[in-house]
């Protein structure tokens, strides 16, 4: 198998990995001014050949920088668009592990300072950098775009700014529409959007929490399909773009909860990827039936292996999960992964880098099984 393949593979991951100590220490000393920009990015190009290589050595075929760059999965990209600054937030949310612990924590917020429009490149060089490390598929993984409504719909558009928020939706489409086609000249062959937005509006209490107790639900899935759909519909023809939906992933915590029944229809059957990347790690992501919706050609990657604990799920358990799938998706369009990244936040899960390795290279191990083959 050679890098000239794009995913999902049958064993994947969602992308976010541990960040190594000495990448840490480093970003701490960058942030007091105490080592240059420059010194860090080496720092960082070291880190991620070593994270690319111990994806190789877990069996996988798709192989992320492990976010090692980012601070958060998604505002380090988010506000390099022109025209997004990112502020402190005002809204404590209350976030649960399955130890008991609860933590609240006040994510920062995107605030629009001006009209959206891609001022240079954001991924581009941190994806050739990965793609030089490693002979196998580099995977590239970006907020979705609906993250930029994830704070409360198009409350977040300043209608000084945009009186018409179709035009707010066209220029955030067309930034990213730039971006991925830079991407596919780059060679890029496998991209993952990331959501934590339409997995939100399957929680009724994170709806009324961040003020969309009144908006209907469908509504806004439509808006977040159109925008997503705008955003990718001139990628590359090589090009595979999945979805990964998210219920919140902090230090081994969870926000959300509820089954995709209510976005199901218009997630699966109306939003233009090729794969997706569903949480089905416990209880609270609901049952498979909503997988129904799922088109032939196209590939839910189950998330079955938690990413929170390190406890290895028993090989068994998760073949019969695959099997309870397959009675609604046939087994062909399948395919097995943690339920989310190991570190959406530079701060990481509460699992060890062995924990992290054990953890992947078990997917491996049971789509051998399953499947005889980790390409799909």
């Amino acid at each position: 198998m050679t890098g000239t393949l794009s995913g999902p593979f049958r064993a994947d991951h969602v992308g976010s990995l541990l960040r190594p100590p000495r990448l840490q220490k480093a970003r701490d000393k960058a942030l007091r001014k105490n080592i240059t920009k420059e010194a860090l990015r080496k720092i960082e190009d070291e880190s991620i050949a070593e994270v690319a290589q111990m994806q190789e050595n877990a069996g996988l075929m798709g192989i992320t920088d492990g976010e090692l760059r980012r601070e958060y999965w998604h505002l380090d990209f988010l506000t390099e668009i022109g025209g997004v600054e990112f502020e402190e937030g005002n809204l404590p949310l209350h976030w649960h592990r399955h130890d008991g612990v609860e933590l609240e924590w006040v994510p920062p917020e995107v605030k629009i300072t001006g009209r959206l429009k891609r001022t240079h490149p954001i991924q581009v060089k941190d994806f050739e950098y990965l793609k030089s490390t490693t002979s196998r598929t580099a995977k590239v993984c970006i907020p979705s775009p609906s993250m930029m409504i994830v704070q409360g719909g198009e409350k977040v558009i300043d209608r000084s700014i945009y009186k018409d928020p179709e035009q707010f939706f066209d220029d955030l489409a067309k930034v990213y529409a730039e971006e991925i086609e830079d991407l596919g000249k780059a060679g890029c062959k496998y991209l993952q959007l990331d959501d934590t937005f339409l997995a939100f509006l399957c929680d009724e209490k994170i709806g009324a929490a961040f003020g969309r107790s009144n908006e209907d639900t469908q509504k806004m899935a439509r808006i977040s399909a159109k925008l997503i759909n705008d955003a990718i519909k001139n990628r590359p023809k090589d090009m595979k773009v999945c979805i990964h939906l998210c219920r919140g992933n902090y230090q081994s915590s969870w926000l959300s909860e509820g089954g995709y029944e209510p976005v199901a229809e218009i997630l699966l059957s109306e939003i233009g990827v090729d794969g997706y990347f569903l949480e089905y790690d416990d209880e609270r992501s609901g049952d498979f039936k909503p997988m129904r919706f799922l088109p032939k050609g196209k590939i839910a990657v189950l998330g079955l292996v938690t990413s929170k604990t390190a406890d290895l799920e028993p090989k068994d358990m998760l073949k019969r999960r695959i099997d309870e799938a397959s009675k609604i998706v046939p087994l062909e369009q399948l395919a097995i992964s943690p339920q989310c990244g190991f570190s959406s936040t530079s701060e990481g899960n509460v699992i060890s880098p062995e924990g992290q390795f054990q953890k992947l290279m078990h997917c491996v191990q049971v789509a051998k099984d399953v499947w005889g083959r980790l390409d799909a």
